[in-house]
C-alpha cells in the first residue's frame, strides 16, 4: 500500500492523521479511496475531475505533471503540497 501523507489543514479529516496506507495503482484510485475512508477528501483535492490547481502531487520525490493518471508503486510516498507561485 502507498503510504499518503496528508496536509495538516486537511488533517481534521482523517482524524488527526499525518500519513495512511492506502491501495491504489493510480493517483485517482488513491483519491477514491481516501474519499471511501475520509469523505470530504476529494472535495479538498478534486475538481472538474482534476486536481486543483493550487495543489501539486509529488510521487516519490518528483512533482508529477501527470496528476490523477500519475501510476503509484505498492512502496510509493504520495504527497498533496500546496502549489507555490513565483514572483514578479
Amino acid at each position: 500500500m502507498a503510504t499518503v501523507y496528508i496536509p495538516s489543514l486537511m488533517q481534521k479529516l482523517t482524524d488527526g492523521q499525518s500519513k495512511v496506507e492506502i491501495e491504489g495503482a493510480t493517483v485517482r484510485q488513491l483519491i477514491a479511496q481516501l474519499e471511501s475512508q475520509f469523505p470530504g477528501m476529494k472535495e479538498r483535492l478534486v475538481e472538474d475531475n482534476r486536481i486543483k490547481g493550487n495543489i501539486s502531487v509529488a510521487v516519490d520525490g518528483e512533482i508529477t505533471p501527470l496528476g490523477m493518471l500519475e501510476k503509484v508503486g505498492e512502496n510509493s510516498e504520495v504527497h498533496f503540497l500546496p502549489a507555490i507561485a513565483g514572483g514578479a
